[in-house]
C-alpha cells in the first residue's frame, strides 16, 4: 500500500481543514488507517484512526469532538475532518496503514503500522 496525505495548510484558531490519505496498491480493505502528528520539537503521537469495520473509529483525547474520521473504501481514502482549530494543533499530519492493528491500543502504536505516508504540514495560527 502507498499512502498520500494531502489538504495541509494555514489556517487560522477556530477554522476548519480536512486531510485525506489517499491510498493504491494491494487491498485498501485490509487495512486500519491511522493519523498521526509531530509538531516542532515534539514526539509524533497519534491522532486518530479508522480500522477495517464500519464505525471503528478512534481518536485522541485531545482531539475528540473537535476531529472526525471517515473511511471511503470504494476511493481508497479515509478522511480527518478538523474543525474549531488551535495553535496546538499545529504539526505535520502522517497517514499510516496498519494490517495488524484491531484495537484503540493498536491503533496508537506506531509499531503497529506497515506503510506510511510523507507528511503534510498544518499550520494554525493564533
Amino acid at each position: 500500500v502507498q499512502l498520500q496525505a494531502s489538504g495541509g495548510g494555514l489556517v487560522q484558531a477556530g477554522g476548519s481543514l480536512r486531510l485525506s490519505c489517499a491510498a493504491s496498491g494491494r487491498s485498501f480493505r485490509d487495512y486500519g488507517v491511522g493519523w498521526f502528528r509531530q509538531a516542532p520539537g515534539k514526539e509524533r503521537e497519534f491522532v486518530a484512526a479508522y480500522g477495517r469495520s464500519v464505525g471503528a473509529e478512534y481518536y485522541a483525547a485531545s482531539v475528540k469532538g473537535r476531529f472526525t474520521i471517515s473511511r471511503d473504501n470504494a476511493a481508497r481514502t479515509v478522511h480527518v475532518r478538523m474543525k474549531n482549530l488551535k495553535p496546538e494543533d499545529t504539526a505535520v499530519y502522517y497517514c499510516a496503514a496498519s494490517i495488524k492493528a484491531a484495537s484503540f491500543s493498536d491503533y496508537v502504536r506506531e509499531s503497529l503500522y506497515d506503510h506510511w505516508g510523507q507528511g503534510t504540514l498544518v499550520t494554525v495560527s493564533s
